[in-house]
């Protein structure tokens, strides 16, 4: 109907404001290439908003769907054949961070810390890094995306090692397609005596993904906090294998990761050691 509005003038335009909901329309509107955007953050309006109500907002909303559309405008889109939902992992992390929810059912009885290293270094290449554990419960706990994005080869094997150390992990599973020996070879230059594991995927993507997705149907993975960007590659992510058009790096080391935990014999990688 805006249309029928434009019917004069030079250069007649109308200036729309909203919450960008991925409904058809604004859909519509944010694909025309006519159309201009601009995307404006509750933060950027902090000098006129009282701190301790950003601070509220950001505390309960913080990565959440509906925090990255009502705080930082974002218009977010699903998928339909994607493996995971936004309800899905909403609800995940609902049910972790409860009023009555504790990290974990007693200490995590294993960590590992997943890599999905890039087949080239660029400033766009970006190193899959996920830790997650596994709690007396049986469940696993995504603790981190540690993912690096342009980064050297020493420098995501450096970012690896960092959080080995900093969550005390048990092992590192690391991808050996891409890069075969040297994957190991610089892991090791970081850290000699880093426990590494190597794995090779003979199955594509989607179906080695579909197992994990399952784990989260059935109640047996939590999230320890919001991941934007790892979850984002979840939601766009269907049997074409691609998320967002390219390889989902985030999502490999999480599959890699919860492999590990949940679906190898005794939580161990049906892999060659290292």
């Amino acid at each position: 109907m805006l249309q029928f509005g434009l019917r004069l003038g030079d250069n007649p335009r109308a200036l729309v404001t909203t919450t960008p909901r991925a409904i058809p329309l604004l859909r519509t509107l944010a694909a025309d290439r006519k159309t201009t955007l601009e995307r404006i953050r509750t933060a950027d309006n902090a000098k006129n908003l009282a701190a301790g109500f950003i601070a509220a907002l950001n505390e309960r909303y913080g990565g959440t769907r509906l925090g990255r559309q009502e705080l930082d405008g974002e218009l977010i889109t699903d998928r339909e054949d994607a493996l995971w939902s936004r309800e899905r992992l909403e609800a995940v992390r609902q049910r972790f961070a409860g009023p009555q929810a504790s990290p974990h059912s007693g200490p995590l009885l294993r960590i590992v810390v997943a890599v999905d290293p890039p087949a080239t270094a660029s400033a766009q290449s970006c190193c899959g890094i996920v830790v997650a554990g596994l709690d007396a419960a049986g469940r696993a706990v995504v603790l981190a995306d540690r993912s690096v994005t342009g980064a050297s080869p020493a420098g995501w094997a450096g970012a690896v090692v960092q959080a080995f150390r900093r969550f005390d992990a048990d092992r590192v599973i690391a991808e050996v397609n891409q890069g075969g020996d040297m994957v190991t070879a610089m892991l090791r230059s970081i850290d000699a005596d880093l426990p590494v594991t190597t794995v090779r995927a003979t199955r594509g993507k989607f179906l080695r993904a579909e197992p994990v997705a399952a784990l989260y149907e059935q109640g047996r993975v939590l999230h320890a906090t919001a991941f934007p960007e790892l979850e984002d590659q979840m939601c766009d992510f269907g049997p074409d294998g691609l998320s967002a058009g390219r390889s989902p790096d985030r999502l490999d080391a999480l599959v890699w990761a919860l492999t590990a935990l949940l679906l190898e014999r005794h939580g161990e990688p049906r892999v060659r050691g290292v």
